[in-house]
């Protein structure tokens, strides 16, 4: 038997229908877990939804503006009705947006924030609030390498990524008694749609290859493998814990 073999739970995923959502999505809709995509539009829920299926996989898709934090209890609500109960979320909505401090205008600050972390932490809450009568569940967060080392043109990312740390330690310590544990996967730079005009860039993808002992770019594999551990009663004791998966960048 696989111990961690989630075959059956449910699972939540937001920003489920791009970059390193949508490829935990297909993930684990292969191992058969009941998921949940979440998106930010309509549209791309929808062709989340028809490229699993393209794939041989049934999913659900919601979309939902989570930086709208009036929508979040109620899609939590919604898919609990569809499948009478949440096991696993896995906040993976987030944005990125590089530009140097001294530009940063207060907009960019909020939509950053907003997104990164004030929607982390009411999803958290509303997927606690039906996971603790249970006395089960499993929250992880996606946070970066960045969240405790720095790069150019990253403070807001890396602020915003530094708080999604300590508040994933801050909430398993108040929820964790009760069953549900959260913890956190930190992951170095994988290739995506969001993160392709980067990588592309030679000059750019060779400091990034300089900076990770290990030598390669990470893969969905390498966080969804991640993610599965968390997710796992294998973690139990993994309470408050972020997991980096940053092939060594930040130990050096």
């Amino acid at each position: 038997m696989n111990p961690f073999d989630l075959r059956g739970k449910t699972m939540v995923v937001t920003g489920g229908t791009n970059g390193i959502g949508k490829g935990l999505v297909e993930y684990f809709a292969r191992q058969g877990v009941l998921v949940a995509a979440v998106g930010s539009s309509e549209k791309s829920a929808e062709q989340t939804k028809q490229d699993m299926a393209d794939l041989g996989m049934s999913i659900s898709v919601y979309h939902a503006d989570l930086r709208k934090v009036e929508n979040i209890q109620p899609l939590f609500d919604d898919i609990v009705r569809e499948f009478g109960r949440i096991d696993i979320l896995v906040n993976c909505a987030g944005m990125g947006n590089p530009m140097p401090a001294v530009e940063v205008t207060q907009k960019d600050w909020d939509e950053m924030m907003d997104l990164n972390v004030r929607a982390t932490f009411f999803c958290s809450q509303a997927a606690a609030r039906h996971m603790l009568p249970r006395k089960y569940g499993r929250i992880i967060n996606m946070t970066s390498q960045l969240s405790v080392v720095a790069n150019e043109n990253e403070a807001v990312y890396c602020a915003s990524k530094g708080a999604i740390n300590n508040m994933t330690r801050a909430l398993s310590y108040e929820w964790s008694r009760e069953g549900v544990i959260v913890s956190a996967v930190a992951p170095t730079f994988a290739y995506t749609p969001g993160t392709a005009e980067r990588l592309d860039n030679p000059a750019f993808r060779d400091g990034v290859l300089s900076r990770i002992p290990r030598g390669r770019l990470g893969t969905l594999n390498d966080v969804g493998a991640a993610v599965q551990y968390l997710a796992s009663d294998q973690a139990d004791m993994a309470s408050g814990a972020v997991l980096f998966i940053d092939g060594g960048w930040t130990i050096v």
